[in-house]
């Protein structure tokens, strides 16, 4: 067990992402506390450390724990409930009112138990967060060992969470306090989409968000009807209408953006928006294409995202990055479009900028936390190994990752959770399926 104040990680391939692509081969990460000490060859380890504590990794990939950048955890429990239907038939018709009636903290705790118990198993350390309840989520997030940003609804409708705009923003500077000391989780705003927020409600968390350095996490230009009802109601299409709020910096990210155009593309890599990228939710909804390879040229920095479990219909990150690489070399009409090393970034360093913690995580580098996962790549299916980057991002499986550590704490050990019980989680899952399937008999 590597819960020891110092512990030396010794992998035969080890992925930094500082530089973006840079492979070393080797290699041994010292680890003390919750940081990274130093990375060095194997062969000087028994020579500077003589008495560390060292776990070999045989056959595996150290790499930077991954990090989802949209998702919505609880939806676990809403898996599969309404699929192979329009977006705003299965939100208004399915989803939202099945929220309705089940929202509450047992709901929020159990899904996101669920979530979190696949975020690991999944070589996620850190995920970002956008759902009701989120201080009942961040108790949950906190006691798994998982970092999380945990993102404060605003909606137009009143919903278990709040009853009005004002106790949504009380409600999230209630959160904020709670989490602004903590090590491992952090706040966002998190409206939900432009048509579904007044001006009102985002100058005053534009207000907020810069006051207080935070980021604002929201679902933008998903599909094109949205631009059309944006022009009928408020006379323009919803990026500019934000622009106009002052809503388009570094501090927003933006999801989908299936529905945009050369011009928005130099917007937002004018004002810095950064952008998530879900493109399994966006395929299944039939929503659209988002142009990752525009945007990245352009200089704008893209992540990726599973959105969540009710949309998707998992919250696989490897898949999900697959899935995007492919669709953006389609999309391009290019087979050099987003190359392994850089698609891989999306789901590391380029996240850990968009959620402003590239200074803590997203790459492996001393001074750093040690968030990291390995990945065994002895299986059959990824034999022979030629190229980590191409194996990682084009036949490694989520199956294949083995081991997890948060912040230095072991979290998952050769595919077992180490604070997660998967008995009682899979318990409470088949409790919430009589429930919900009971309700809809």
């Amino acid at each position: 067990m590597t819960t020891a104040d110092s512990f030396a990680l010794l992998a035969p391939w080890l992925i930094t992402m500082a530089p973006v692509g840079e492979l070393r081969r080797d290699h041994a990460v010292v680890v003390r506390g919750e940081r990274i000490e130093a990375i060095l060859p194997a062969h000087e380890l028994a020579t500077r450390y003589p008495a560390i504590a060292t776990l070999n990794l045989p056959d595996q990939v150290l790499l930077p724990g991954l990090i989802n950048m949209h998702t919505h955890s609880a939806m676990t429990l809403l898996r599969g409930l309404a699929d192979d239907l329009p977006l705003m038939t299965w939100l208004h018709e399915h989803i939202w009112p099945a929220e309705q009636r089940w929202m509450g903290h047992e709901y929020v705790s159990d899904g996101v138990r669920l979530a979190c118990l696949e975020y690991l198993r999944g070589g996620i350390t850190c995920f970002n967060d956008s759902y009701f309840f989120p201080d009942v989520a961040a108790e949950v997030t906190r006691a798994a060992g998982m970092r999380a940003v945990m993102g404060a609804p605003v909606i137009n409708f009143p919903t278990p969470w709040a009853a009005d705009m004002d106790g949504y923003f009380s409600r999230a500077m209630e959160l904020h306090e709670q989490c602004r000391n903590d090590a491992l989780i952090e706040m966002s705003f998190a409206p939900h989409a432009p048509y579904s927020v007044s001006d009102a409600a985002f100058v005053r968390m534009r207000d907020l968000a810069a006051q207080h350095d935070l980021r604002i996490h929201l679902h933008l230009l998903e599909t094109a009807g949205e631009i059309a009802d944006s022009v009928g109601e408020f006379g323009m299409p919803p990026l500019q209408r934000l622009q106009q709020l002052g809503l388009l910096n570094e501090q927003l990210i933006a999801v989908h953006m299936t529905a945009i155009n050369d011009a928005d593309i130099e917007l937002l890599a004018e004002t810095g928006v950064h952008v998530v990228h879900c493109p399994e939710s966006n395929l299944k909804l039939a929503s659209g294409f988002c142009p990752v390879w525009k945007l990245q040229q352009a200089g704008v920095n893209v992540a990726v995202g599973t959105d969540g479990a009710a949309s998707n219909n998992d919250l696989d990150l490897l898949g999900e990055l697959r899935t995007a690489t492919l669709l953006a070399k389609g999309v391009s009409g290019d087979p050099q479009a987003v190359p392994a090393a850089s698609a891989l970034a999306m789901i590391t360093i380029n996240a850990a900028q968009a959620l402003n913690m590239a200074d803590r995580i997203g790459s492996i580098e001393p001074g750093k936390q040690a968030d990291f996962c390995s990945i065994d790549l002895s299986d059959p299916d990824t034999q022979p190994v030629h190229e980590i980057f191409s194996h990682l991002v084009y036949a490694t499986s989520r199956q294949q990752v083995r081991n997890v550590w948060v912040a230095g704490q072991q979290l998952l050990r050769d595919r077992q959770p180490l604070r997660l019980d998967i008995d009682q989680i899979n318990q409470a899952s088949s409790k919430w399926q009589q429930r919900i399937g009971a309700a809809r008999a």
